[in-house]
């Protein structure tokens, strides 16, 4: 298992494992995700911000990080952390606790860019995915309804904004 920055050759895959995940989340009648522009992940792949885990050279597992979300967090933004958008595994290896090792990646990144937190959110209330995260040490801040939404995808118009918090160790 291996974890390292996604590249241009992955932007096929990477679109593929979001839709299994908005297809997913529509089967459980939850907030989904739209389409994300493509420019997005491009600009991610470039900025070394996107992320996927490997296991036997396939991908398991992607992600998004970022060191600003002031849109989504507000003041809580000045605190150093990681934040981390738009996991999405691949079927092929669900149970493997891939957000786990996930967050043991992420705890490591941070420490060496010298953050305090992890943190993550998602639209709507989803206990099962709230309990999840609270498993992986996690804490539930609360939820709250964004004021501005301007550039931000669209599913964040769609329901109040869950929040999660990890100390960096």
């Amino acid at each position: 298992m291996t974890i390292e920055n996604s590249e241009q050759t992955d932007v096929p895959k990477i679109f593929d494992l979001y839709r299994i995940a908005t297809n997913y989340m529509k089967s459980k009648n939850q907030v989904y995700w739209p389409e994300f522009p493509k420019e997005l992940i491009i600009n991610e792949i470039e900025e070394n911000r996107q992320w996927k885990l490997l296991i036997d050279n396939q991908i398991a597992c992607i992600w998004a990080t970022a060191l600003d979300d002031k849109l989504i967090w507000g003041d809580k933004n000045n605190e150093p952390s990681l934040y981390i958008h738009r996991i999405a595994a691949s079927p092929d290896f669900r149970g493997q606790n891939l957000v786990k090792e996930l967050i043991l990646w992420a705890n490591e990144h941070g420490k060496n860019k010298n953050l305090k937190y992890i943190r993550m959110d998602t639209v709507s209330i989803n206990k099962g995915l709230i309990g999840h995260y609270e498993k992986l040490g996690f804490n539930f801040l609360g939820t709250k309804e964004l004021e501005n939404t301007d550039g931000l995808p669209d599913h964040y118009q769609a329901g109040d904004v869950c929040y999660f918090q990890k100390e960096i160790i």
